[in-house]
């Protein structure tokens, strides 16, 4: 623990052993002012807090206030009766002369209304007015609570806010039901208070009387005037600091979530209108005229009136030139941000697919685009940006439409209210139905109704409703084009994620001197192995690769080989049965000869320059050798030697995407290879 919270312990025990253990009255003066002091400074507190929520520890602060000033009522309480006139309390005493003074029995009788008035005013205006307040605000911000995280969620899922904007706003929605519900509570401590310290008053009072004529025998004169004055002076010591808190818990319940200051919030309300002050200004000064008033200070407060309205209404008269000015600044900021970077990740609906995203209806949609950027994250170590969505009037209201940075890479067009059933070899029995086409494969589907799908399902058909499929084609896109979206913002955010737990491997690639690599060319090697599918997840490898390497080249190419290399095992687990084999087919010599003697090397990597006669014949032989393959339900992998592998996989990914092409260094030596055939000019 702490100084401040070793400190706070002893204090909230101190307070509690008040109540049992006499004080002395040195003592007693000295925390009574400080009572006074902490009152007072709660109330500037409240008074200068923008927002309830940032007086958080306020209902804490109010419970050990109270029973802090308990804890004094009832030590000045029992020295009270002990001493009785040799009581001598500097702070009680203080009070009980001011206010009573040297009237007698008239100074009694002013002391004890003035106590009963400020009673009344705390336990039936101020207090009360509070404890409701509390109530109703706790019942209202409970029960908009959900209304409010759905809309965080919207906005979080379709890219209004950051994810650190999204978690501190939730944050704050959190604190703010925690503090209306606490101070639900706490307004009853402020209540409760004022209530007993009438009743220890009337204690004060009675049993002061009674302990000074029955035991000390003194003249009911002097025993009423004694324990009277001494009542009196108590009782508004501990209601004053109490009237204070009171009037501060009416404060910041009363503010709510305004954004400003109070004298901030009075200024600008008040400054609305110079009408008002006219007007006032005018009653004043009219009234002050009038036989029996005051005219000397009614008519300068009135004049006072006057000359303040003139000068807002100056103030006014320029507004409307400083608003013009302001205008024209964010209407060229308006203008700046129409060139303002594209969204790196979109999807446009129609109008009839807004229900998908919509907070009241479920946001169905949402939800899964949520869930697919952290499955992204998590199989692919791709940082996905945020998926904005947007109504777009311009597609067909049943139409929606995937882009990357403003380039559009899919589209499709669903029926809502119906289900999209795909025969996946399994069909027993056929459905008949609006006849389309699965976006994201390209396969045959059929569309079908709700009454329908039951049926669909026993027959063996697989069936998904429209939000599964726009997130599934939005998954496949993601990992199809998932170079693309790589950003070199991306790869610099990746980097720093790591540097806290690794920063020897970051250093040894970014500082280095002549052998440290660029954001850039991290980028580079990180978005030819998304390209080919390889997660990214393993970036200490990725760097401590690249580090390796630095001393002898810097290209992208020969260094996405080296960190596959390294990735080895992940990549080839990929592809391995349950028995650990790796089922492959190879290119023959003469093919290997011809790719080597024919390669060309690109910014992009190596490729082969063949003629067109002797590609046919390549892309024809892979082709057959691939589909043979799959014809035995196998994924198809090529292997080959390290230098060939990138020209393989560059001269036909045009013409057969998708094919996993693997060298013999990638492959760890506890997995066994099993050859499926070969990959030769005749077949």
């Amino acid at each position: 623990m702490n100084s401040e919270g070793l400190f706070l312990a002893i204090a909230v025990v101190a307070i509690v052993l008040m109540v049992i253990i006499p004080l002395p009255t040195v003592l007693l003066d000295t925390l009574m002012a400080s009572n006074l002091l902490l009152s007072i400074l709660i109330l500037l507190l409240a008074l200068t807090t923008p927002r309830a929520i940032d007086f958080s520890a306020f209902p804490t602060v109010l419970l050990v206030l109270t029973v802090f000033g308990i804890g004094l009522n009832v030590s000045s309480t029992r020295l009270i009766l002990t001493l009785g006139t040799r009581f001598n309390g500097r702070m009680v005493r203080a009070f009980s002369d001011f206010v009573v003074g040297s009237g007698g029995n008239q100074g009694l009788v002013i002391g004890f209304v003035m106590f009963i008035i400020i009673t009344a005013v705390q336990v039936f205006v101020i207090t009360k007015g509070a404890k409701r307040s509390a109530e109703v605000q706790a019942r209202f911000t409970l029960d908009a609570m959900p209304l409010k995280q759905a809309a965080l969620e919207n906005e979080f899922n379709t890219g209004t806010l950051t994810d650190e904007e999204f978690r501190r706003r939730k944050i704050e929605l959190q604190q703010e039901v925690d503090f209306f519900g606490q101070m639900d509570g706490a307004s009853n401590f402020v209540s409760n208070n004022a209530k007993l310290g009438i009743f220890i008053t009337v204690i004060n009072l009675v049993g002061g009387i009674i302990l000074g004529m029955v035991l000390r025998r003194e003249p009911f004169g002097t025993a009423i005037q004694t324990y009277a004055a001494l009542t009196i002076g108590d009782g508004l010591l501990a209601q004053v600091p109490s009237l204070l808190v009171s009037v501060a818990t009416g404060i910041l319940i009363s503010r709510s979530n305004a954004q400003q200051a109070l004298e901030k919030s009075v200024v600008k309300e008040f400054t609305q209108s110079a009408t008002a002050f006219y007007v006032g200004g005018g009653t004043m000064v009219v009234t002050g005229v009038l036989p029996g008033f005051p005219w000397y200070i009614m008519v300068p407060m009135g004049i006072a009136l006057f000359y303040a309205g003139r000068r807002l209404q100056n103030q006014q008269r320029t507004r409307p030139f400083t608003e013009e000015l302001a205008e024209k600044k964010k209407k060229q900021a308006a203008d700046a941000g129409a060139v303002a970077p594209l969204d790196p990740l979109s999807l446009e609906i129609g109008f009839a697919l807004i229900p998908l995203v919509d907070a009241d209806k479920g946001a169905e949609l949402l939800e899964r685009v949520q869930r697919i950027r952290r499955e992204a994250a998590v199989d692919m170590g791709l940082i996905v940006p945020k998926v904005r969505i947007i109504d777009n009037m311009r597609l067909d209201p049943l139409e929606y439409s995937i882009k990357i940075k403003g380039v559009e890479v899919g589209k499709s067009r669903i029926r809502m209210g119906c289900y999209m059933c795909m025969n996946t070899g399994g069909v027993i029995e056929e459905i008949q139905g609006e006849k389309t086409t699965e976006p994201t494969f390209g396969l045959p589907a059929i569309w079908i109704t709700e009454d329908q799908r039951d049926r669909a399902e026993r027959a063996g058909y697989a069936v998904v409703d429209p939000p599964t499929i726009i997130a599934t084609h939005l998954t496949q896109i993601i990992k199809t084009h998932a170079a693309e979206i790589l950003g070199r913002q991306d790869v610099q955010t990746i980097i720093d994620s790591i540097k806290g737990d690794y920063p020897a491997v970051v250093d040894g690639v970014l500082n280095a001197g002549q052998n440290s690599f660029t954001v850039g060319e991290i980028q580079k090697v990180l978005q030819g192995l998304l390209r080919e599918q390889v997660s990214i997840r393993n970036i200490v490898v990725i760097l401590e690769t690249l580090a390796d390497y630095a001393g002898i080249t810097h290209k992208a190419a020969p260094l996405i080989e080296k960190v596959r290399q390294a990735l080895g095992r992940q990549i080839c687990l990929q592809y391995v049965d349950d028995e650990q084999i790796l089922r492959v087919v190879t290119v023959s010599p003469e093919f290997q000869q011809q790719l080597i003697a024919a390669r060309v090397d690109t910014i992009d990597g190596p490729g082969a320059a063949l003629d067109p006669a002797s590609r046919r014949a390549w892309i024809s032989a892979v082709g057959a050798a691939i589909a043979a393959v799959k014809d035995r339900g196998i994924v198809p992998v090529i292997l080959c030697p390290e230098e060939l592998r990138a020209i393989v996989r560059n001269s036909i990914e045009r013409d057969l995407p998708g094919i996993v092409v693997l060298s013999i260094p990638e492959i760890p030596s506890d997995i066994k290879i099993e050859s499926l055939g070969e990959i030769k000019g005749a077949q």
